[in-house]
């Protein structure tokens, strides 16, 4: 990899991690387009920056969830506190994707990374967010959250495990069927990543550093940008979204889904890479 590579990973990564349109789709793709897909590895270390923007975006939520939850630990308050629920529910919420990350590894490094698999995933989730866009109640907020809907934003979550089905467009489109404005179930979303996100990161660090002469400048430049970056787009995005539908953002899927099928098909551009 370049540090022209790096650097426009990094840029990707930033630009399209809280988007629901796949970050690790746009990866991948770009990733390929050079010659060689970067890998899962290299992609989630690149998470850790971008994550690291959501924490520094909902600092004061955050502190007010862990901090409250400490508290219900130790019956200061009670358990039954929003705030408190919100904490458990990302524990519990995490746990699917964290399991099924484990179990699945092998294809996540392998198969899944195909783009026919991407195009697949970026089309047909695309409609699932344009549909539950266009007919969620939109009365829902995190108070209202509780703990069958907490696992099933979880599940939706894990689904992210394959690229081209987007970790927001995933948990965000789960929070549509299940009639939450969209501010709050976006805000969930990111709420809920982070556990998952970090673990992924911190993982994958450790499995860079069993290879010869791993290129740490590299990976730490393109993890900076992908965090000054992501930081912008968290701020646009939770303005936007809440005067505005995800209306573009499925047309964007369905169009770079059908634009990479004419590449594919074309031979302009292989199925899939080896990093």
């Amino acid at each position: 990899m370049s540090w022209l590579e790096a650097i426009i990973l990094g840029i990707v990564q930033g630009l399209t991690e809280f988007l629901p349109v796949s970050s690790s789709a746009h990866v991948s793709i770009v990733g390929q387009v050079f010659g060689a897909d970067p890998g899962a590895a290299f992609t989630a270390i690149m998470q850790i920056g971008t994550e690291t923007a959501v924490v520094v975006y909902f600092r004061k939520k955050i502190w007010r969830i862990l901090s409250r939850w400490c508290l219900a630990l130790f019956g200061k308050i009670p358990q039954a506190d929003p705030d408190v629920r919100l904490g458990w529910l990302v524990i519990v919420g995490s746990i699917p994707i964290v399991v099924l990350g484990l179990v699945l590894e092998p294809l996540i490094e392998g198969p899944f990374r195909n783009l026919w698999v991407t195009i697949a995933m970026l089309a047909g989730v695309g409609a699932l967010i344009g549909i539950g866009d266009r007919f969620s109640s939109g009365t829902k907020t995190l108070d209202d959250i509780g703990w069958r809907d907490g696992i099933i934003f979880g599940l939706a979550q894990a689904c992210a495990l394959v690229p081209g089905v987007s970790r927001s467009g995933g948990t965000i489109t789960a929070g549509l069927f299940m009639g939450y404005k969209r501010k709050d179930a976006a805000e969930y979303s990111f709420l809920l990543a982070i556990p998952a996100v970090f673990g992924s990161g911190f993982y994958s660090l450790t499995n860079i550093a069993e290879e010869p002469d791993p290129n740490w400048t590299m990976i730490l430049v393109a993890t900076v940008i992908a965090f000054v970056i992501g930081l912008a787009v968290t701020h646009w995005l939770m303005r936007y979204i809440s005067h505005n539908s995800f209306l573009p953002f499925v047309i964007y899927r369905v169009v770079l889904a059908a634009g990479l099928a004419i590449l594919l098909l074309a031979g302009l551009l292989p199925p899939y890479t080896s990093a």
